[in-house]
């Protein structure tokens, strides 16, 4: 391997390269252009720190390595893998290439097994790639591998009382997937270290830079997108690809002989004319099965990898707060009420409890995408069994909002082929989420976990309450006027 001025190749570069060479190089040679993690995804990587001090528990006697500097991070774990004892971020370097693993666990007489720590509760294939590199160069240093890991969050789990290390976690042996890889690491390893030496790659777009990971330079990449562009075809998978190599950029330019099912026909006829497109007889019966009162019902809930609360499994939403407006009759108002939890117990109860004094026993309970309420009910009804029979009743009342807009039924070229609300409100109602300071519902999740149990001033934690108010409340009256919107548009 030739030397190529001394720029390292880490794990981290090494898994970019595989995403695309020019995010690899920019990474290596203009670090300063790739934006700094956004608040959802600094979230993701503290939540991988917890698992991996969680994870350490598995292996008492465990020497870490994490609080050193790199150069002695290196010599340290040369000079203590003597001792035969676990290692916590054991860090190899050979020549270009360095790699840290996350516990390396002695392993027969003088081998060791690498175990790789995700906050994920599956192995995925890049988890495959990310290992096979640090065998690679642990290997290169002259350590003998035998068995590699992947330990992750078992989705299984039910917290009850202290977390359980060998509960919450489990681990699957990847020797056998890692070996398939490790064979073709020397060309890749290569062929990144001549690319972050030459010149900066061309910018390629397409479905790569969504994967593994949306990369943080997409943005930059796709600023020269037109209006309307071919990636935002309705459930395009790798057709998009196929037109971006062909030139095709627009919407507008795809050629009549191209193959689109019949929702994505619909969106190019929407491009082209620049008008909606409508099934009145869908609409009329989608409106006449709406039975007042009408419910219209948002939950906003968030989930941790870490359970944080008896009873509950990693990853499963908990509800800490629901936006209620209501319209009595064709001819009444609209009246609003909601619920927002302080923090910072379990909101569960409390939520439960508000929601069933605010919904009458007859009527349309509207929600927008009903999936996530009804899963949320449901897991309600089994931590508070009391509930159980109310629940069944809300859930069989349920409509599903997102229907005549997932079926396309109703399309506006401006939803950009989705169909979620913060697509359709602004096309349909002119309701838009900006300069709002919650504009999503994993910013509203996040925001909620620091007022409710972070450490942050009273004026700051208030802000983000009447944030959450305003953004919650959003939802549900723009539910609102998108049944008053459909209703004019079939009278009309």
């Amino acid at each position: 391997m030739k030397h190529r001025g001394g720029k390292l190749l880490t794990k981290s570069k090494f898994m970019a390269g595989l995403q695309c060479p020019r995010y690899l190089w920019i990474y290596v040679n203009d670090p300063s252009r790739i934006p700094q993690p956004n608040l959802i995804t600094q979230h993701t990587f503290d939540q991988g720190h917890e698992v991996g001090e969680i994870a350490k528990k598995l292996f008492p006697g465990g020497l870490d390595m994490s609080n050193l500097g790199f150069r002695e991070m290196l010599s340290e774990t040369s000079a203590r893998l003597t001792d035969r004892k676990p290692i916590f971020e054991a860090a190899f370097q050979c020549n270009q290439l360095y790699a840290r693993v996350d516990i390396l666990n002695p392993s027969g007489d003088d081998g060791w097994d690498i175990v790789e720590v995700k906050s994920a509760t599956e192995v995925k294939d890049e988890n495959i790639a990310d290992v096979a590199f640090q065998r690679y160069v642990a290997e290169r240093c002259g350590l003998t591998v035998n068995r590699c890991y992947l330990v992750h969050i078992n989705r299984e789990y039910i917290r009850q009382g202290e977390i359980d290390p060998a509960g919450l976690l489990m681990s699957e042996d990847i020797t056998e997937r890692v070996a398939e890889v490790i064979g073709g690491m020397a060309d890749m390893v290569e062929d990144m270290l001549q690319t972050i030496s030459g010149d900066c790659p061309d910018s390629v777009i397409g479905r790569l830079c969504d994967s593994p990971y949306i990369c943080p330079l997409k943005d930059g990449c796709w600023a020269s997108l037109p209006e309307h562009p071919v990636s935002d075809l309705y459930r395009i998978g790798s057709k998009m690809d196929d037109l971006l190599k062909r030139g095709i950029t627009s919407i507008r330019e795809i050629p009549a002989g191209f193959k689109l099912n019949e929702k994505q026909l619909i969106q190019k006829t929407c491009v082209e004319c620049g008008q909606p497109y409508l099934e009145t007889d869908k609409i009329v019966d989608f409106l006449a099965d709406l039975k007042y009162p009408h419910y219209f019902l948002d939950f906003e809930t968030f989930a941790t990898a870490i359970p944080m609360f008896d009873g509950t499994k990693p990853f499963q939403p908990v509800p800490f707060q629901f936006s209620l407006h209501t319209v009595a009759s064709p001819s009444s108002g609209v009246e609003h009420k909601y619920f927002l939890a302080r923090g910072p117990g379990d909101p569960r109860r409390e939520f439960i409890e508000a929601l069933s004094s605010c919904l009458g026993e007859e009527g349309s309970i509207i929600v927008y995408n009903q999936s996530f309420e009804e899963g949320v009910l449901e897991k309600l009804a089994e931590a508070y069994p009391e509930y159980q029979n109310w629940i069944e009743n809300v859930i069989s009342r349920m409509k599903d909002l997102i229907i005549p807009f997932r079926n396309f039924n109703y399309y506006h070229p401006n939803q950009c082929g989705s169909a979620s609300l913060k697509h359709v409100l602004p096309s349909i109602a002119g309701i838009t989420y900006e300069g709002m300071n919650i504009a999503e519902g994993q910013t509203a999740s996040l925001k909620f976990m620091a007022a409710a149990f972070g450490e942050i001033s009273e004026p700051d934690r208030q802000t983000i309450f009447n944030d959450l108010l305003e953004y919650c409340g959003q939802d549900t009256y723009g539910m609102v006027r998108i049944v008053e919107e459909l209703r004019k548009l079939v009278v009309s």
